[in-house]
């Protein structure tokens, strides 16, 4: 609470919160997910700052999770350049549509928000681009794997 903004919006754009969401999503589906996503932003909201935009937030996080499980349904083999793709384009949303909440919620110029959140996009982008590839790719293969009782871990089960 008491960092510099420019530092506040590059250290909450790194962590697990999509990584999470979207594992949850991608192995138990679209509802776990969403809630996952909305939880996790709700529960850490709660421990830092609230406001309007807590909502409007654990909302498209929750979104990361629904697009997860729509991922499963359409791709034959879960890879590393399935999760770097998934990384890409739900990062991308993510921090659109949160740019553009703010924009909702605070009457600010589209474009000047854009401009000031492209730090934490930038942030964020890296911060999935690790994340997604290798723990969130470990997991997901850890937790479909003890689901089939270990026949075909890499695969992905119906």
């Amino acid at each position: 609470m008491f960092l510099p903004t420019l530092l506040y919006g590059y250290l909450i754009a790194v962590g697990l919160t999509e990584t999470l969401t979207f594992i949850t999503g991608f192995t138990l589906g679209p509802v776990a997910g969403f809630v996952s996503g909305l939880s996790i932003i709700v529960i850490s909201d709660i421990a830092t700052i609230p406001g309007p935009w807590t909502l409007p937030i654990g909302i498209i996080i929750g979104i990361i999770g629904v697009f997860a499980a729509v991922i499963r349904r359409l791709i034959k083999q879960l890879d590393f350049r399935v999760m770097v793709v998934s990384a890409i384009l739900l990062t991308i949303l993510s921090e659109t549509l949160q740019n553009l909440t703010m924009v909702a919620l605070f009457n600010t110029p589209i474009i000047g928000t854009l401009w000031l959140g492209m730090p934490t996009l930038v942030a964020a982008l890296a911060n999935n681009l690790i994340l997604f590839p290798t723990v969130g790719l470990r997991v997901i293969r850890m937790i479909l794997g003890s689901a089939s009782n270990g026949n075909n871990s890499n695969a992905i089960l119906p």
